[in-house]
């Protein structure tokens, strides 16, 4: 018996780089990345390029996007792929760094965030509701062990929510209850404060 394909789910998937690398300078990167993001299954809708200050201050500027890939992909699996991608922009990930604050938000040539699948939660809604919760000075020292979706601080980045909302306005958090376009509203003026459309995409 044919074991029947899942049905795809929706993979909303945000993108950044702020150095230049194999791909090019950062807004080459994330428009060769946004491509690449094939591999995952069809990429149904792409943001444009936004330009946002890097955090923590100091380093040069952002270049963000976001996509949805529509993906019969398990959450590893499409964690995976996109780990595969950063690879091949230059991006090399080291556990015994990603420990620190300033490897964890450190600058690089590519970034990408598996926000949500679909409406999962990973690993579960005690779990997610933890990560989310965290405090703002935890943030920066400490990571999940596994992946937890939806991804636990994107209700609070503009650079994310700004991009995504152009083309996932209306999926809504299955925890929070919220879509996109209103987590976007619900933005305090400075999470926003910087970021601007890159003319030409």
């Amino acid at each position: 018996m044919v074991q029947a394909e899942p049905a795809p789910l929706q993979a909303l998937i945000a993108l950044g780089s702020n150095l230049p690398g194999p791909g090019g300078d950062p807004e080459a990167t994330v428009a060769a990345a946004m491509r690449a993001l094939g591999a995952l299954g069809r990429v149904a809708a792409k943001s444009r390029a936004w330009r946002s200050p890097a955090w923590p201050p100091g380093g040069p500027d952002y270049v963000n996007a976001a996509a949805v890939v529509e993906t019969t992909l398990g959450p590893e699996a499409a964690l995976e792929r996109l780990h595969a991608i950063e690879a091949e922009f230059g991006r090399i990930r080291d556990a015994s760094r990603d420990a620190s604050r300033n490897a964890r938000w450190a600058s690089r040539t590519l970034d990408l965030d598996l926000l949500a699948l679909g409406d999962l939660v990973r690993p579960d809604a005690a779990t997610q509701g933890a990560w989310r919760a965290l405090p703002p000075a935890r943030q920066g020292v400490e990571a999940p062990a596994g992946l937890v979706l939806p991804h636990p601080r994107m209700q609070d980045r503009g650079f994310v929510l700004v991009p995504l909302a152009e083309v996932a306005p209306g999926w809504r958090h299955p925890l929070l209850g919220v879509t996109v376009a209103r987590m976007l509203a619900n933005l305090p003026p400075a999470a926003r404060e910087g970021l601007r459309p890159i003319e030409g995409h």
